[in-house]
């Protein structure tokens, strides 16, 4: 009961803002980890997670049997649903993926300018939890535990400081990596004929082509960088 209390007490508890400074520098940091190639390809699996996630709620949302979700080494992941193979329930699957990222660094940015830096610590734990038991492979199992294991460590045994540090960091990763996800979606697109990306799946069901539905992705997540960066503009950061 009293670890109870004592978790309750952190997601509860408002912490003191960053400095200007440590902020921006912060924002800066997630950018060059999406900008720079050797280091997107490893933290990519954190978006990667996050996009097969977003698959399997709206399915779940729209009536669709979960079937499990890999995750792969080279930073690709497949979801598997049961149902209906077309119809408004497949597309909102499909469509989900991409703008997830977004979806949740925009509410990583809502929970920041209430300054529950911690408690954001502790909402991607719980939902790092739920995607866990629906993991089907072990190298997803790996990737998703060792993510929830930094996650944990920084929100229970990191200073007030390196916690909201690291909640800024990982929103920011959120944003930013949401959208070159897309970009690189379409020069994959571009490069292969027949392609079976979730833009190109769409087109197959909607009969609407793969280049606007990639815009549709973009737009979704430019929105939420403009949003999440109004959010923490009244942040006391």
């Amino acid at each position: 009961m009293d670890v109870l209390l004592d978790i309750w007490q952190r997601v509860s508890t408002p912490h003191a803002a960053l400095e200007p400074f440590t902020a921006w520098l912060t924002v800066a940091a997630a950018a060059a980890i999406v900008l720079f190639t050797p280091v997107w390809r490893v933290a990519r699996h954190a978006i990667t997670i996050v996009h097969e996630g977003g698959h399997g709620v709206v399915a779940v949302l729209c009536g669709r049997r979960l079937g499990g979700i890999r995750l792969h080494s080279d930073t690709s992941g497949l979801t598997v649903s049961r149902g209906r193979p077309s119809g408004p329930g497949m597309i909102f699957t499909l469509l989900a993926g991409y703008p997830a990222a977004a979806l949740l660094g925009l509410g990583s940015a809502w929970l920041l300018s209430r300054g529950y830096d911690v408690g954001l610590l502790w909402v991607l734990l719980a939902l790092l939890a739920l995607l866990l038991v629906q993991i089907r492979n072990w190298f997803g199992l790996w990737s998703v535990a060792v993510t929830g294991t930094v996650v944990f460590a920084v929100s229970w045994f990191g200073s007030p400081q390196v916690q909201g540090i690291f909640a800024l960091l990982i929103t920011a990763f959120l944003l930013l990596g949401a959208l070159r996800t897309s970009f690189e979606l379409q020069q994959s697109r571009s490069r292969r004929a027949g392609s079976t990306s979730d833009a190109d799946q769409l087109a197959r069901l909607t009969h609407i082509p793969g280049i606007f539905w990639v815009a549709v992705f973009l737009g979704m997540q430019f929105a939420c960088v403009a949003f999440g960066a109004i959010l923490l503009r009244f942040t006391p950061v």
